[in-house]
């Protein structure tokens, strides 16, 4: 979902305008020291349908202090809907590696000994992502379900490959819709926390996947992860029914279509409307992610950083079976212990980083006379990034070395860390700076982060056999210490890229 006119996300609370007199004196009231984003000039505006007095007396916006508006909403059903799309983040990314410790076994069943091809049945979920974020929760989730079920009985290793990818087509939908509905819901102020929950699911998921999933192949199966998957599939289903619209295009929608039947007068329209036929808004909903991918400088460099770390993550869930059972001689199900390290990371990063967030922001918006800049949610990335590449290098050579096993999951617990210090200020950054387009600004984030996160891990173990485990980590530490400068230039020169830059995504 796009988000609502930058107006909104500022706190404005236009009403429905009757007349030009009463239209003049709400704008008198609201532009002298109102808060308002410093980009939200450059952001496209909502079309008007027409600029004569007679028919804009009914165009229908917020009220004042509209209970309506999503922005407005109760503490508790804001943090209701939030929890939900949460859960719904949990269980999609989950199947994304529960299934990864098993994968020697699926192998051995269907007498296959590519190396790369095993790499591929963990990422072509992830490639799938990058095809997806165009769908809404409940239709994706019983797609989900239905290509889950699948899985856990395909006779053959394509079938298995072919449905694992459309799941992963249907599973990315609260990846991408998700970060939009905190947009809708929570005030610049109160984001960076939320996003923090939300993405929370989005890493937990891929984390303790492989622990449950070893200890699944190892006692009952492989095919038993994606029965279990289809289980708790439909209760995250049933979930989503109890979500709350938070769209303001759609809500504002359903209020003029209320207002046209109540005063039995067509003309009243939503502010929003465009007039247009649903089949050019539909492909320009799909552009526009491309569109913001290849065009907006921001938008492309700030979603290679974060593409390149989940890769990295990915490259990490399909070699850690490998790596601890030929290092360490641990079991399958042992193996699958060692993603604690990725956990305990994650968990640090959701506490320090989404606790962090909210507090920055505000210092800074202080020290710039009240005014908030998208650009206030990237100090603390400058410092924090270099985590990753640090994890990197720790976990490489103390593997190499065959220090004892704890040495390399410390490892990856700097690793994660700096994962989640990239991925919270980038989308946290997006949606700031693109809120009413903020759902297409993550999306063009994901089907780039997808791609990397299915096609990097391919290389994980042809690069470890041919450099050994040290600098083959080094190389993928390297990567992503070239990365690490990215979050400063916006932090000194985003402003001057935006407003020189501006998109038309109309």
């Amino acid at each position: 979902m796009d988000h609502p006119d930058p107006e909104l996300e500022a706190g404005r609370t236009p009403t429905v305008r009757i007349d030009n007199e009463k239209e003049r004196e709400h704008e008198e009231k609201i532009q002298p020291n109102d808060h308002k984003p410093e980009n939200a000039d450059l952001l496209p505006r909502p079309r008007t349908l027409s600029a004569t007095s007679e028919e804009r007396k009914y165009i229908v916006d917020w009220e004042e202090n509209d209970r309506d508006n999503p922005l407005n909403w109760p503490a508790l059903k804001k943090w209701k809907n939030l929890w939900i799309v949460s859960s719904i983040t949990l269980i999609t990314p989950l199947a994304s590696s529960m299934f990864a410790p098993g994968v020697p076994q699926l192998m051995e069943e269907f007498h296959s000994t590519n190396v790369e091809l095993a790499s591929f049945v963990v990422s072509v979920y992830i490639l799938g992502f990058a095809i997806g974020p165009i769908k809404v929760y409940q239709c994706c989730n019983i797609l989900f379900l239905a290509c889950t079920i699948v899985c856990g009985e395909s006779p053959n290793l394509g079938m298995l490959l072919a449905f694992r990818f459309w799941a992963g087509c249907a599973g990315v939908a609260p990846l991408t819709i998700g970060a939009g509905s905190v947009g809708d819901l929570m005030r610049a102020e109160e984001r960076g926390g939320a996003m923090a929950i939300f993405s929370l699911g989005t890493l937990i998921g891929p984390i303790i996947g492989p622990i449950a999933g070893g200890y699944i192949s190892q006692s009952i199966g492989w095919r038993w992860v994606f029965r279990i998957l289809s289980c708790a599939s439909p209760v995250v289903t049933v979930v989503t029914f109890f979500l709350d619209e938070t769209y303001a295009t759609t809500l504002l929608e359903a209020k003029a279509k209320k207002l046209r039947e109540t005063h039995n007068d067509p003309a009243y329209k939503s502010k929003y409307a465009s007039g247009l036929p649903k089949k050019v808004v539909w492909k320009r909903a799909i552009v526009r992610p491309l569109k913001m991918l290849f065009l907006s400088p921001i938008v492309s460099l700030l979603s290679l950083h974060l593409s390149l770390v989940y890769g990295l993550l990915y490259v990490l869930f399909t070699t850690f079976t490998a790596v601890f059972e030929g290092i360490y001689g641990f079991s399958t199900g042992s193996a699958g212990l060692t993603f604690l390290g990725l956990g305990v990371g994650t968990i640090l990063g959701v506490v320090i980083i989404g606790g962090t967030a909210d507090r920055i922001y505000m210092y800074y918006e202080k020290r710039n006379n009240g005014v908030g800049k998208p650009e206030f949610r990237l100090p603390a990335m400058v410092v924090t990034s270099l985590f990753c590449p640090i994890g990197l290098f720790w976990y490489g050579w103390s593997a190499q070395a065959h220090a004892y096993f704890l040495v390399p999951i410390i490892g990856t617990v700097f690793m994660a860390f700096g994962m989640m210090s990239v991925m919270l200020p980038v989308q946290n950054y997006l949606v700031d700076a693109y809120t009413r387009y903020a759902a297409s600004a993550i999306a063009a984030a994901t089907i780039l982060r997808s791609i990397l996160g299915a096609l990097l891990p391919l290389a994980g173990q042809p690069m470890y056999d041919k450099l050994g485990i040290g600098w083959g980590n080094s190389l993928l530490g390297f990567l992503a210490l070239a990365m690490t400068p990215i979050p400063w230039v916006f932090w000194k020169y985003g402003e001057r890229i935006r407003t020189r830059n501006p998109i038309d995504l109309d």
